[in-house]
């Protein structure tokens, strides 16, 4: 649309006030495409300060073209090689054959808590040392072990890297004159943000019996970007043009559940785990669905290091997934989750929880302490806290004053190794709740009647947790298998 006296230019790169879908007000926004529907200019737009996933297609009519910033040169969105001005900018995938078949085809208590050693007075606390309460109020603000948070999002580097997986972006390594390079090994691998992987290019998928809207880009074959729908089957996730196809499918596929081994079981929910070199069709396919709903991935091929635990629901149809998480069969950081991920129908239902907390009792079983790897997602993150914050506090209030001592004792050791859970995490969840405190000499945990309150009913909501009994599951030793 060319600009006149009455109406500026709008281009990619510009800025200007867009109203919400809502209808709560306005807020600023930054074109970054645009398209001819029918006559029609829609602009693609990203609302400032707000997450991806809300970017959507809005018409002229939202937009308050008034108040439109000129993007400057500095500042001025990338556009992707080799497309025209003027012409559609909604970004297409890599170019990636579409197969189709020959039709067309994630107890109880009350009062203040307090926990005592007889520690030593320090400057900084070690990670063993017992920590004890020695009041029944709370002091101002506590001094912390370990300050720093780990999960601060670490600056992460930008680099067009060529390897293939679903990895995370960040952690990067130094090459030998100090120069930061991405991992090439893992699970963490930075990719380039582009105007590309900046647009969501499907508009609706189907799985089962849901039709769900994605959040992010993902590589899907640039045959599937141009159509309203792209069907998923539920069992295979193989992907194709239209229902048709799907029924097609269906006819013709075996699965009726995730193709590996089945090591948990309890009523209707079983985990399957999924080895991403025996089974790397359906390894690939997960990722991409995956990669719809996860912004701090980029979508590789190479899922060979690579354990997937598929989390279903069972009917009498078979067994339909609602989340999973990968992890690397070899991780030198001790990582037990690489990538995790509800799907949007079955969110806010404690199933997040769930398959975080069976990450945990993987590593139990391993002998050792796991931590996912950073940075987490928003959501990632809330539900990593959300479930550090009740492990802690669910042993913290079932706690008994030790033999000879009016209160209980606990070292940071004691919680990681009951939990499994890394003790710079355990630490950061204390700080994050504010438990610690440092009096006369010692550090100190109090739980107020709230806390105690709060962590109960938050307890009472769990319905589903994970039974040790119902997991069957051998820890592999990967080194020791060459190649995997």
């Amino acid at each position: 649309m060319k600009g006149t006296d009455s109406q500026p230019e709008i281009v990619e790169g510009c800025r200007l006030p867009v109203l919400l879908r809502n209808g709560d007000g306005w807020h600023m926004a930054e074109i970054l495409g645009k398209k001819d529907l029918k006559g029609k200019n829609l602009y693609y737009i990203h609302y400032e300060d707000f997450n991806k996933r809300l970017d959507e297609w809005v018409t002229e009519e939202r937009m308050d073209i008034a108040k439109l910033v000129q993007p400057s040169k500095e500042a001025k969105t990338p556009k992707k090689e080799g497309v025209k001005s003027g012409t559609e900018s909604r970004p297409s995938s890599p170019e990636r054959e579409v197969v189709s078949t020959p039709n067309g085809s994630a107890a109880p208590t009350t009062g203040n808590k307090k926990f005592s050693s007889s520690s030593r007075k320090r400057k900084g606390a070690d990670d063993s040392e017992n920590i004890e309460s020695a009041t029944p109020s709370r002091t101002s603000t506590p001094t912390v072990p370990s300050g720093i948070d780990p999960l601060a999002t670490p600056t992460s580097s930008r680099n067009n890297t060529p390897t293939l997986g679903l990895q995370q972006q960040n952690n990067v390594a130094l090459n030998e004159d100090g120069s930061k390079k991405p991992r090439q090994t893992g699970s963490m691998v930075a990719h380039h943000d582009d105007i590309v992987t900046r647009m969501k290019n499907v508009e609706m998928i189907e799985l089962g019996k849901y039709r769900i809207r994605p959040w992010y880009f993902s590589p899907y074959p640039q045959e599937l970007t141009s159509l309203s729908i792209v069907y998923i089957c539920e069992f295979c996730l193989k992907y194709v043009k239209s229902k048709k196809c799907l029924e097609r499918h269906i006819q013709k596929c075996l699965l009726r559940y995730p193709p590996g081994n089945e090591i948990y079981r309890k009523g209707n929910i079983s985990f399957f785990e999924i080895d991403g070199r025996k089974n790397k069709a359906y390894a690939q396919n997960l990722c991409l669905l995956a990669k719809l709903f996860l912004d701090h991935k980029t979508l590789y091929y190479d899922t060979d290091p690579f354990l997937f635990y598929v989390m279903c629901e069972q009917d009498c149809k078979g067994y339909h997934i609602v989340g999973y998480f990968s992890k690397e069969k070899e991780s030198t950081e001790d990582y037990n989750v690489a990538c995790i991920l509800t799907l949007p129908p079955f969110q806010k239902k404690g199933f997040g929880k769930l398959l975080i907390e069976f990450s945990y009792e993987l590593s139990k079983c391993e002998g050792k302490t796991g931590s996912p790897e950073k940075p987490l997602s928003d959501l990632g993150l809330l539900s990593y806290r959300s479930y550090w914050s009740q492990t802690i506090l669910e042993i913290l209030i079932t706690m008994t004053p030790s033999e000879g001592n009016d209160r209980p004792v606990i070292t940071i050791n004691d919680i990681s190794e009951m939990t499994s859970i890394k003790k710079e995490d355990v630490i950061s969840t204390l700080q994050h709740l504010n438990l610690i405190n440092y009096y006369k000499g010692q550090y100190i945990i109090t739980l107020s009647h709230e806390q105690i309150d709060t962590q109960n009913k938050a307890m009472e909501k769990r319905k589903v947790r994970i039974d040790p009994k119902c997991l069957h599951w051998q820890p592999k030793d990967w080194s020791k298998r060459g190649k995997w």
